[in-house]
């Protein structure tokens, strides 16, 4: 009994750890695929909602409510930033795009510092949440990751029925698949463009806000995740927004049970997963070569 408990608790968090990365690689996703633009700075939008969540957590001293005030912060600061830097790069060579968003990174990470500090932080669980499934004698699961994982689903379904179910998402399949026919068609493609960064950033922050009770909030704590949600892109293939959730899922367990079962190895578990993926499916799982 107690074995499997355990074999569930590992799953549970494999599930948790890729339903999280899946909105931080979704958004990632949608803007390599259909904008074209390479975003290194991507992981620093997730520690940017980290970091909004603290502060207004501080300052309001409620979690639920910095959320919702973050959530259309982040959007603002993504439409923002398509406006004055990322609208310049869909025409540039991929170099421009790195550097630029190297640099972002940068000014970010200093941003960071002169606001808030280099300190580590911490935001309390809500107590409605902070209690744990007894699943043995000594073995619990904590509320709070469930929460997570549902929240996760939640938003995992609702971009499903948007860009599968909407005008809007057809107008982003198609883009994905020829921006240039989409704008010869009539579609203000630059509207398009703007929507999706804003949504993508906005993804991007709302992970880091949801995880920062379990997480923690610290300097430099979206460069690994950012590293792994390219990786998740290049499983799932290049646009695919349902790639990118079998791919997250993928390597939440690959991760988690490498962790468990070969901790010297572990940090090699997720790009073994991503070699052997790449040898049977070289575009990716649902990627077009």
């Amino acid at each position: 009994m107690a074995d499997g408990s355990i074999l569930l608790i590992q799953v549970l968090n494999g599930v948790q750890y890729g339903l999280l990365l899946f909105l931080v690689a979704s958004g990632l996703t949608l803007i390599f695929g259909i904008m074209g633009v390479i975003n290194l700075a991507h992981g620093s939008f997730y520690m940017m909602g980290a970091y909004i969540a603290f502060s207004l957590t501080e300052l309001l001293g409620n979690f639920w409510l910095a959320i919702l005030i973050g959530i259309p912060l982040s959007v603002a600061i993504g439409l923002g930033l398509e406006l004055l830097l990322f609208r310049r790069l869909y025409r540039r060579d991929h170099l421009y795009q790195v550097l630029l968003t190297y640099g972002l990174i940068l000014i970010m990470e200093e941003m960071r510092s002169l606001l808030v500090g280099d300190d580590v932080h911490g935001i309390a669980i809500p107590a409605l949440f902070d209690v744990s499934i007894r699943l043995t004698d000594t073995l619990s699961y904590p509320v709070y990751r469930l929460l997570m994982s549902a929240i996760c689903l939640v938003m995992a379904g609702l971009m499903a029925l948007v860009i599968q179910r909407t005008r809007f998402g057809m107008t982003i399949r198609a883009g994905a698949d020829n921006r240039e026919m989409v704008e010869l068609l009539g579609i203000d493609i630059g509207l398009v463009y703007r929507i999706v960064f804003a949504a993508g950033v906005a993804l991007a922050a709302f992970a880091g806000m949801i995880a920062a009770p379990v997480a923690s909030v610290y300097p430099g704590m979206g460069n690994q995740i950012l590293i792994v949600s390219f990786v998740v892109v290049v499983i799932g293939g290049i646009g695919s927004v349902k790639g990118a959730f079998l791919g997250s899922l993928l390597i939440g367990l690959a991760d988690t049970f490498g962790q468990v079962l070969a901790p010297q190895a572990a940090g090699m578990t997720v790009y073994m997963l991503m070699a052997g993926v790449l040898l049977w499916r070289p575009a990716g799982l649902f990627g077009r070569a």
